[in-house]
């Protein structure tokens, strides 16, 4: 198949592959992007259309129903004026005209007049169709959520407060690089990519975390030779939360990507040893190459269900991260398909989370340290568990950590819209 010549060609491309094949945009997105030959504006504006059209589809939707009956749309020429409009409505910089003739250039010859007619319509609206009245309807037409995930942050946070963080949950968030200080520094890595025309701000707690401006990681300078990886600056709070120092043994029971890891080892100086789990062989591959490449070499990978402990290490660790597999109803921002899971099923991932945490609690030596991390931000998830094990493990208990100059409360969760991190939790816990 012949590389789409143009930013929105590339982009239909790539939704059209998400709808169809299913997984996640970020993923399809790279995988495309890799064989393109576009340059960097275009690229920008098809990671824009990408992940701005997954984001806002039950918005464009609504829209799109004002105008003409959904149900009678074919797939294909519903993502693209779904494409078209997005256009229209969120995207200032972009012409008119080149969002309208380029979509009807792009739909199957049958369909370009309805096309053509669809968004011109659009076009003559005074103004954006109002939301539904009531409140549920209200917010997830607004930003488009399900009105099952809506209802659930209004019980969670209440609706003011569900509304803030919805919103925040929009819209590009930076990418964010964890510094490599076993090769170099935050100053130093600052300084090159301002060089080469590229902004870079310091995170808020983080004391080697860099916020660059959106675009292709793998292509920035410095990544091959391992001064940096990509890590949220929540998850790097999560990472000094833990306190590795160098010589100690670490587990981390649920590890792909291998963030967590890579922080750990870090700051441990590369002395000791990290056993990095996780459910999926094929996963381990990532944690491998991405130590190599970071220059890391005191991390072992093991394949193993986390809901039962490796016998070999019970009661020899210093440190366990629990990073357990979660709804994540955190990282809508960076991964906005997510807002479109079933809620009903998430709601056996308490259980399956608190077995890992009992699991997890066994490797651990007197006064060792125990982090339960996930990147949601539901109760049931998070705080509950905490209470449960606690109540039923009462020789380990709560304690509060620093990181930088910020002090934490022993369990934390950190919100999209005050912290501007992804939503995550930390409960930070010591055995007696």
């Amino acid at each position: 198949m012949n590389a789409p010549k143009t930013a929105r060609a590339l982009a239909l491309r790539v939704l059209l592959k998400c709808e169809n094949e299913g997984g996640y945009s970020n993923l399809a997105l790279d995988t495309e992007l890799k064989k393109s030959t576009l340059d960097r504006a275009d690229r920008a504006l098809v990671t824009e259309l990408v992940f701005g059209v997954i984001e806002r589809r039950i918005t464009l939707d609504y829209y799109i129903s004002k105008l003409a009956k959904l149900k009678d749309i074919e797939p294909r020429v519903l993502t693209l004026i779904r494409l078209g409009i997005y256009q229209l409505a969120f995207l200032d910089r972009v012409p008119p005209y080149a969002a309208v003739n380029e979509s009807v250039s792009l739909a199957p010859k049958r369909a370009r007049g309805f096309v053509n007619a669809v968004l011109r319509s659009f076009m003559r609206l005074d103004a954006l169709p109002e939301p539904p009245s009531d409140p549920m309807g209200r917010l997830s037409v607004l930003y488009s959520y399900p009105t099952e995930l809506c209802a659930l942050f209004c019980t969670e946070f209440g609706e003011k407060r569900a509304e803030s963080i919805l919103a925040a949950m929009n819209g590009r968030p930076p990418v964010t690089l964890r510094v490599n200080t076993l090769k170099t520094d935050r100053d130093a890595v600052k300084k090159y990519l301002f060089d080469e025309g590229i902004e870079a701000e310091n995170t808020a707690v983080s004391p080697v975390g860099l916020n660059v401006e959106k675009g292709a990681v793998a292509s920035l300078s410095g990544f091959a030779k391992g001064d940096f990886f990509v890590q949220d600056e929540a998850s790097q709070i999560c990472a000094f939360a833990l306190g590795a120092m160098p010589g100690e043994l670490i587990i981390d029971t649920c590890s792909a990507p291998g963030s967590k890891s890579f922080s750990a080892a870090i700051n441990m100086k590369n002395e000791g040893r990290i056993i990095s789990c996780d459910l999926h062989k094929n996963k381990l591959s990532l944690i491998e190459n991405g130590a190599k490449r970071l220059g890391i070499s005191i991390i072992d990978t093991v394949a193993h269900d986390a809901r039962e402990p490796i016998s070999e290490f019970i009661g020899k660790a210093d440190r366990v991260i629990c990073d357990v597999p979660c709804s994540g109803f955190g990282v809508i921002g960076k991964k906005p398909e997510i807002r479109y899971k079933n809620v009903a099923d998430t709601e056996n991932l308490p259980k399956i989370q608190y077995d890992i945490l009992n699991a997890a609690a066994k490797y651990l030596k007197n006064g060792g340290t125990l982090v339960y991390s996930t990147c949601t931000v539901l109760d049931r998830e998070n705080g509950a568990n905490v209470r449960r094990f606690l109540k039923e493990n009462p020789d380990f208990y709560l304690e509060d950590f620093s990181v930088g100059n910020k002090k934490f409360d022993a369990m934390t969760t950190l919100l999209p819209d005050t912290e501007k991190t992804d939503g995550f939790f930390i409960a930070h816990m010591r055995k007696k």
